[in-house]
C-alpha cells in the first residue's frame, strides 16, 4: 500500500472514531441542549457562540450534528448487523440446501436484488409506515439480498475446500463441520462487505428521513435537518449544508475502510 493510501486509510479511520465517540458521548462535545429553542436567536450564521449557526427556531445546529450522530449512524449500524446476520442464516441455508430450494430461494434474491435499494426500501416503508424503526427494518431489508447471495456463495466454496472434506472423512458431523470450519470464513466476507455496507445503510436512512418518512421534529437526525433546511438554503445555508457535510463524511469514511479491507482480504495491495 503506497503512502498516501496509508495516510488516506488512518484519516478515515479517525474520522469514523471521532463520529464514534459523537455518538457515544454527544454530551460532551456539543455546546447546547440540541432541543432548545430560542426565537430570538433564529437564523444565526455561524460564529463563536453557535459554530454552525441556528437554525429556525433558534436551535444550535453544531450540537444537533452530533446528538444527530448517534441516530444517524446507529440505524446504519443496527441494519447492517441484522443484514448481515440473515444474509448469513438465509446465504447458508441456500449453499447447503437442495438444488431445488438453492434454486428457488437464489431466484426470489434476484428478483430483490434487480431493483435499486432505496427503491426497495421506499416499498418497505409505504407498507410499514414512517418512523425510526421501520426506516431501520426497511433499510435492512434493502440490503439482505447482497449478503445472501454472497454468503451462499462463500458456503459453496468453502463446503468444497480439502479441511472441510478431511473434517467429514474423519467423522465430524455435517453441522459441526460448518459450525467450526465454513461459518467463519463466510462470516469473514461478509464483515468485510459490511464494512462498505454501513455507509450505504446510513446514506439510505438519510434519505428516507429527507423524505419525511424518518423521526419527525424536533429529532435530532442528519436526514431530517436536512430537510429543515432546504426550503431556506438562500438566507440560511448552513443548516442544511452541514448536516449534509457529516452525511458525506461518515459515507466516504466507511468506503474508504471498507474497501481497503476488502482489497487485502483479496490479496490485493492497491
Amino acid at each position: 500500500m503506497r503512502r498516501a493510501q496509508t495516510v488516506l486509510l488512518w484519516c478515515a479511520v479517525a474520522v469514523l472514531a471521532a463520529l464514534a465517540f459523537a455518538a457515544l458521548f454527544p454530551g460532551l462535545l456539543s455546546t447546547h441542549d440540541p432541543l432548545q429553542t430560542d426565537v430570538r436567536a433564529a437564523l444565526q450564521a455561524p460564529s463563536a457562540e453557535h459554530l454552525f449557526g441556528t437554525d429556525q427556531s433558534g436551535r444550535d445546529v453544531y450540537s444537533r450534528v452530533v446528538y444527530g450522530a448517534g441516530r444517524s449512524i446507529g440505524i446504519g449500524l443496527l441494519a447492517t448487523a441484522i443484514a448481515l446476520v440473515a444474509g448469513l442464516v438465509v446465504g447458508a441455508l441456500a449453499g447447503v440446501a437442495p438444488r431445488a430450494v438453492d434454486a428457488g430461494l437464489m431466484r426470489v434474491n434476484d428478483v430483490l436484488m434487480a431493483f435499486p435499494e432505496f427503491l426497495v426500501a421506499l416499498v418497505v416503508i409505504a407498507v410499514l409506515g414512517p418512523g425510526a424503526v421501520n426506516i431501520a427494518i426497511a433499510v435492512t431489508l434493502a440490503a439482505v439480498p447482497v449478503y445472501i447471495r454472497l454468503a451462499r456463495v462463500q458456503t459453496r466454496v468453502l463446503r468444497g475446500m480439502e479441511h472441510v472434506e478431511a473434517a467429514r472423512i474423519l467423522g465430524v458431523t455435517p453441522v459441526r463441520a460448518f459450525v467450526r470450519h465454513v461459518a467463519p470464513g463466510v462470516l469473514g466476507s461478509l464483515s468485510v462487505l459490511a464494512t462498505i455496507g454501513i455507509g450505504s445503510s446510513i446514506l439510505a436512512a438519510a434519505g428516507l428521513s429527507f423524505l419525511g418518512l424518518g423521526p419527525s421534529e424536533p429529532t435530532p437526525e442528519w436526514g431530517l435537518m436536512l430537510a429543515g433546511g432546504r426550503n431556506v438554503l438562500g438566507q440560511a445555508w448552513w443548516i442544511a449544508v452541514f448536516p449534509g457535510i457529516a452525511v458525506t463524511v461518515t459515507v466516504v469514511a466507511a468506503t474508504i475502510v471498507g474497501r481497503t479491507l476488502r482489497a487485502r482480504a483479496e490479496g490485493r495491495t492497491t
